[in-house]
């Protein structure tokens, strides 16, 4: 049957035929790992991710779905919920199986144990002829085998809030991510950069940390507005994060942008649904998925670093008010 079915070893017509109405009849479906592992079928890609609910995620993991069905891979999409020991086992698996490549999705702690993990990682991979790809990622240096794909997260913070700055607004809360949090930080870069490039030097009361979800940003508003904090303009980590600080706004009696203006960063499908539609940073979450799968079965530079930055920029819609004369 495997001579049949495999293609590659020569068969007479008629045991063809009888193996074909056999494979029919028994509905028979092929083992996948054992033909990955011996080096057939249909080739791997891994994506490996913290929260599938999360619309950036689901967008990066639609553009690597895609791509590699163009290209003839098949598409695992595993979500560790933020475990590294979850996302270990996951990488374990992929190497048993022989994947093409394992692509790690989002930020994490750039600490030495995360690099050395990290490494490790890439090194096992590499030895077993697959790729790592980090997407989103702190990249680990020159001498490791890893593709490294990135946006310009800080550089897109940093254009957001010199818009909102443009405005004349000049106290701008900052509803930020967790504080360890590569993405995190490159967007706080961002936030006090764009005030000091205008010689400012923004209230550290106005910096607030919490996570990437939309409750989050309802209850770091909600607190914000009991401390009575004095702001014009929030500028929020995520869109998610905006959504649910504008719930807060809203019932606070508060108008967006009447009293006070918001803006988002990511550009997901709803920020432009809410009302007022969300001034926010668009990152091109499917072409990274696209790129990642791309870079990945690309071996031309062999097991050579390789390190990618597509470019960020505003959206301006309805929810940034000018302020002052």
């Amino acid at each position: 049957m495997s001579r049949v079915l495999g293609g590659e070893y020569p068969v007479s017509a008629d045991t063809r035929a009888r193996v074909l109405r056999a494979v029919r009849e028994l509905d028979y479906v092929a083992d996948a790992r054992a033909k990955a592992i011996a080096g057939s079928g249909t080739p791997t890609l891994a994506f490996v991710l913290e929260d599938i609910t999360r619309p950036s995620f689901a967008h990066m993991a639609q553009g690597v779905e895609r791509e590699a069905a163009r290209l003839g891979h098949l598409c695992l999409v595993c979500s560790t919920d933020g475990n590294p020991k979850q996302e270990m086992g996951f990488i374990e698996m992929m190497r048993a199986q022989r994947a093409a490549a394992v692509i790690l999705v989002g930020g994490a702690a750039d600490t030495p144990e995360y690099r050395e993990r990290t490494r490790k990682i890439a090194d096992s991979l590499a030895s077993a002829g697959s790729r790592l790809v980090l997407c989103g990622r702190p990249p680990l240096g020159p001498d490791a085998p890893v593709t490294a794909i990135e946006y310009d997260n800080e550089g897109g913070a940093h254009a957001l809030v010199a818009h909102v700055l443009t405005q004349g607004h000049r106290r701008v809360l900052f509803l930020g991510g967790p504080p360890d949090h590569t993405t995190a930080q490159g967007r706080v870069r961002g936030y006090l950069d764009a005030h000091r490039a205008r010689g400012l030097e923004p209230d550290p009361e106005l910096l607030l940390h919490g996570d990437f979800t939309r409750d989050c940003g309802y209850r770091l508003m909600r607190r914000a507005l009991a401390q009575r904090l004095e702001f014009t303009a929030v500028v929020a980590a995520t869109d998610l994060v905006a959504a649910g600080a504008l719930t807060a706004l809203h019932e606070a009696g508060l108008d967006v942008p009447g009293d006070v203006s918001l803006a988002g960063y990511d550009d997901i499908p709803f920020a432009r649904d809410l009302h007022p539609a969300l001034t926010t940073v668009h990152v091109p979450y499917q072409e990274l998925g696209r790129l990642a799968v791309r870079s990945a079965l690309n071996r031309s530079a062999g097991n050579a670093a390789t390190h990618l930055l597509l470019g960020t920029h505003v959206v301006v819609r309805d929810s940034v008010a000018h302020v002052g004369p």
